[in-house]
């Protein structure tokens, strides 16, 4: 096997032995970019001469026997966490010249174990898709089949991960971000808890939704990487001041007698076949294992994307209002002020932007607030409130990512409501603020990877890792690789 298809633990051992050198494993990441980024398009910048400098000081740390669990390791970094000296342009026009004067705290706690940053990978402009069709600079596609998208808006920080393009990634998850592009490419996507993972230094789109997790090749990787990155931080005022545990040592207890929760709501009529055999497979799958299933209900599911759809536009409304043309970022000219602002985001926001935008600025306009900005938030308590009584009889809900596979390239982007409920699965767990994971669990009969999503319990991301790497070891669909 090449270096870049190994895992960070496989590394670990590898480079920790001196049987490889960091310079070595970049060597191979590298190569693979060179080789199919043209196809797969997975970055919007490449960091090749600062990577080959950190491998440098990496393996000083390794021959003085100093190593951390990342040192010498290549990640990529969704492209809307800031990075000092290195362009951040949350894949939009309007930023596309932005070099940060600062690090994020998630990108500066990966730098203290001395990481190799590959890059700086794909999005949805601002975050906002679900397709990766959204970014201001190109199209990435899916390593399994190209003709399909990656998911969004994580979808270069995916497929990076999927083709081997980086050992590990981040992505920011506002509704379904990390989690559908993982189930899309077929590899591991987490979404911790709400203010387990600080947010300084990534940028807003929704603020009381958006929430870094990893994407990696197996949930071991996907361990490691939370290690890192959890954790109170006191820049980050959303931050909770909860002490993360070691997140490794909940891998390989047994789930005997573990009680999962099946939502009667998440299988409803319409969903695509694959999927549904799929998950219930997979479920079978768990109670072999010694799991007891148990039906419960999530009665306001149905409410979840209209209210998400309220809360997150509104507050990326309120968020967005800052990209003027004054401060940083891309300026239009004008004849005055206001016309200099009115090009600037005419020009600088892509249509999803500007559709979110507008949609935000309606529902908190005077006379509008109480009817959807209020009413939403109420939604939101009561979807909250759903999880906690499914949790008060269960240990972990188990359903599916998404709906379906992977669809192909301009296949929904005339049609912007079927485009948001390909997250019809994922947005009640950002609106609850409660950490879920994706892992693989079967393929379609196109032959294109499906998710299998595990929920917990608030701050007990523990109890969701340790049934999902009983699930993964159980089965080898996290061992498939694409053909590209």
């Amino acid at each position: 096997m090449k270096l870049n298809e190994l895992t960070i633990a496989g590394l670990r051992k590898l480079l920790d032995d001196r049987e490889v050198k960091s310079r070595e494993v970049l060597d191979a990441v590298y190569k693979r970019i060179d080789d199919i980024e043209g196809t797969v398009k997975s970055y919007i910048t490449v960091t090749k001469d600062a990577a080959y400098r950190a491998a440098e000081d990496a393996e000083k740390a390794i021959r003085a026997n100093k190593a951390s669990p990342l040192t010498g390791i290549p990640v990529a970094i969704k492209d809307n966490m800031c990075t000092k000296g290195i362009l951040t342009t949350c894949a939009s026009k309007i930023l596309d010249n932005f070099v940060p004067p600062y690090e994020s705290t998630v990108t500066a706690r990966l730098g203290g174990q001395k990481y190799l940053l590959t890059g700086k990978t794909n999005m949805d402009e601002f975050a906002m898709g679900s397709s990766t069709e959204n970014s201001g600079f190109h199209t990435t596609r899916n390593p399994w089949n190209t003709e399909c998208v990656p998911g969004g808006s994580s979808g270069g920080s995916a497929a990076a991960v999927a083709a081997d393009e980086c050992i590990a990634a981040l992505g920011s998850d506002t509704g379904g971000s990390i989690r559908q592009p993982a189930s899309f490419c077929g590899i591991v996507g987490l979404k911790p808890t709400y203010g387990r993972v600080s947010r300084y230094g990534l940028v807003a789109f929704a603020s009381s939704l958006d929430q870094i997790g990893p994407l990696t090749k197996n949930v071991t990787d996907a361990a490691i990487m939370l290690n890192v990155i959890a954790g109170h931080d006191p820049l980050d005022s959303t931050s909770a001041p909860v002490e993360a545990p070691d997140f490794t040592r909940a891998l390989g207890r047994e789930i005997k007698g573990l009680r999962i929760g099946i939502p009667r709501e998440y299988f409803v009529e319409g969903m695509d076949k694959d999927v549904e055999e799929a998950v219930h497979g997979a479920i079978k799958r768990l109670e072999s294992l010694g799991a007891v299933p148990v039906e419960v209900s999530l009665p306001h599911t149905g409410y979840a994307v209209a209210a998400y759809y309220i809360l997150a536009t509104s507050e990326a409304s309120s968020n967005l209002a800052r990209y003027d043309g004054v401060k940083y970022g891309f300026r239009a000219a004008g004849k005055d002020l206001l016309e200099m602002y009115m090009n600037t985001r005419a020009q600088g926001f892509g249509a999803e932007v500007k559709r979110r935008i507008m949609l935000g600025t309606y529902a908190l306009s005077a006379g509008y607030y109480d009817a959807y900005y209020k009413k939403a938030q109420q939604v939101r308590t009561l979807i909250k409130q759903d999880f906690d009584n499914a949790f008060s009889t269960v240990d972990v809900l188990v359903t599916p990512t998404a709906p379906s596979a992977a669809f192909r390239i301009g296949e929904k982007t005339t049609d912007p409501l079927q485009m948001y409920l390909s997250d019809i699965f994922t947005i009640s767990i950002n609106l609850a603020g409660v950490p879920a994971i994706s892992i693989p669990c079967g393929f379609s009969k196109a032959g294109l990877p499906i998710g299998l999503q595990l929920i917990g319990k608030h701050f007990d991301e523990e109890t969701v890792m340790k049934t999902a790497y009983a699930y993964e070891q159980s089965t080898e669909w996290h061992a498939r690789r694409p053909g590209l």
